[in-house]
Parts: structure tokens; C-alpha cells; sequence
């Protein structure tokens, strides 16, 4: 295999209703028959996506941002969080009742039993509210803590924090991850281990947390209905999700 493609999954992957284009399937099939690897790269947890990958036949990707990679069903690379200053952070969010979902490669669980923004913003992913544990992170490797707050209010814990970085992805909910920590520190493993060069390295992606992967890919490539910023960062613009972006884009590239 002489090359490979990288997919984000929510807004490239997946259409606005969190559903597998047909067409994004066939093109994901058809790179496969011409000898390309095909990975995810996504901020969702290994556990948030089994199906999608089980639908795509896809065995290696780079998850939580980066901080969690496997090649061939084999984790290779793990960065979790460092749990003394998580616990920290957790006893000074919860004075500013600022609620946390704690994630490790297997699960999560929310340091609280209910609460509204845990539930719209998971919601939104087709996530139910986790279950109640608030010492989840004693003992326990976490490669993504879920920081829920109104924008703005993050900056805070930006502030206080420089272990970790801090990525909105929703209006009311922030990925906790390692500083210098990003999807494209996962893909450097990856392809490092297959052994591709960096320009025969592609991504695809729509949001603020794909900047690092777009710049480390050869071509990196903005789904129509991707940020402005990674547009302008983007080697090309393909269609939106909703009307067959992946496979448009795989055709120009001429991948398929």
C-alpha cells in the first residue's frame, strides 16, 4: 500500500444526523480495492464509534485526539492525562459547578448524577448521560476529560492548567486533553509504524480539532461544511457531508 487516508468521523464520516452517506461507504470500499489504507482519526472515544468501524471495516485508528492509537485492533500509543493535576482540576471545577465526564478507553462516567449540558451535548453525538462516578479517575488511565461550561468560561482552566489543552467542540461542552496532544501526534505513530511518507499521507476533516491533522497530511482536505479557518488551511475544499463530500473528494484526489 502506497498511500493513506485519514477520516475524521462527526461532519466527514457521518452527515449532519450522525448517518454513513451510502456513497461515503462505497468510496471507503472502493480505496480499500485500489490498495489504500483507510484509518479514522477522530476526537470520539474507541468506544463511541465500534459500530462505524465494524460497518467500515476499518481496524486501525487514532482516537481521542491522539492520545489513543491502534493499528490492527493493537494499541500502539497511549498519552494519558496526568491524574494528580485531573484530580485538581475536578475539585475546582466542582466548586464552580462546573460538571466533568470522565473517559478512559473503555467507557466514561460523569462526576455528576444528571445535568443539563452533559445531556444536550452528548445528545447531540447519540450518547445518553453516563453513569454517576466521581473518583473514575483514581486509579485509572485517562486519555479525555469532558469539561462542561458556557464559552468563554473555559479560559479559566486554560489559564490555571497549561498540562492540558483545552478544545471546545460544543457549546457547552470542552475536550480536556494532554498539552500538545492532537490527532496529528497520533497519526505521526501510525504512519511512522506503516511506514508511509508524508506526502502520501491525506485527511479529511471539518473541525477546529483537525487543524494539526490537515497540516501534518501531504493534502489535507476541508469538508464543505468544515470551519472557515481549516478551509483556509485546507489544500482544497471538497462538498459538504450531506451531499457526498467524501466521495467527491476521494474522486479529485483521484483515489477512486
Amino acid at each position: 500500500m502506497s498511500k493513506i487516508v485519514f477520516f475524521d468521523i462527526d461532519g466527514t464520516l457521518l452527515d449532519h444526523d450522525k448517518n454513513l452517506p451510502s456513497s461515503a461507504k462505497k468510496a471507503i470500499r472502493l480505496l480499500k480495492d485500489n490498495g489504500v489504507f483507510v484509518a479514522i482519526s477522530t476526537g470520539r472515544a474507541p468506544f463511541m464509534f465500534e459500530s462505524l468501524r465494524e460497518e467500515l471495516e476499518i481496524d486501525s485508528f487514532v482516537s481521542y485526539n491522539g492520545q489513543y492509537v491502534v493499528f490492527e485492533n493493537e494499541a500502539i500509543y497511549q498519552n494519558p492525562l496526568n491524574s494528580l493535576k485531573i484530580e485538581e482540576l475536578f475539585l475546582n471545577a466542582k466548586t464552580k459547578e462546573h460538571p466533568l465526564v470522565f473517559m478512559n478507553h473503555l467507557t466514561m462516567k460523569s462526576s455528576v448524577k444528571h445535568h443539563e449540558y452533559i445531556e444536550t451535548s452528548l445528545g447531540g453525538l447519540k450518547f445518553t448521560h453516563p453513569n454517576h462516578d466521581d473518583s473514575f479517575y483514581e486509579g485509572r488511565e485517562l486519555y479525555q476529560t469532558l469539561l462542561f461550561c458556557r464559552e468563554g468560561e473555559e479560559e479559566y482552566y486554560r489559564e490555571h492548567y497549561p498540562e492540558f489543552t483545552f478544545i471546545r467542540w460544543h457549546q457547552y461542552s470542552v475536550d480536556i486533553l494532554p498539552a500538545g496532544g492532537s490527532k496529528a501526534e497520533g497519526i505521526k505513530k501510525l504512519i511512522s509504524r506503516l511506514g508511509f511518507r508524508p506526502e502520501d499521507v491525506y485527511a479529511f476533516g471539518d473541525g477546529l480539532n483537525d487543524f494539526e491533522m490537515l497540516r501534518t497530511a501531504g493534502t489535507g482536505v476541508a469538508m464543505g461544511n468544515a470551519v472557515p479557518e481549516l478551509k483556509e488551511l485546507a489544500d482544497f475544499v471538497t462538498r459538504d457531508v450531506d451531499d457526498d463530500g467524501i466521495w467527491h473528494g476521494l474522486k479529485k484526489l483521484e483515489l477512486i
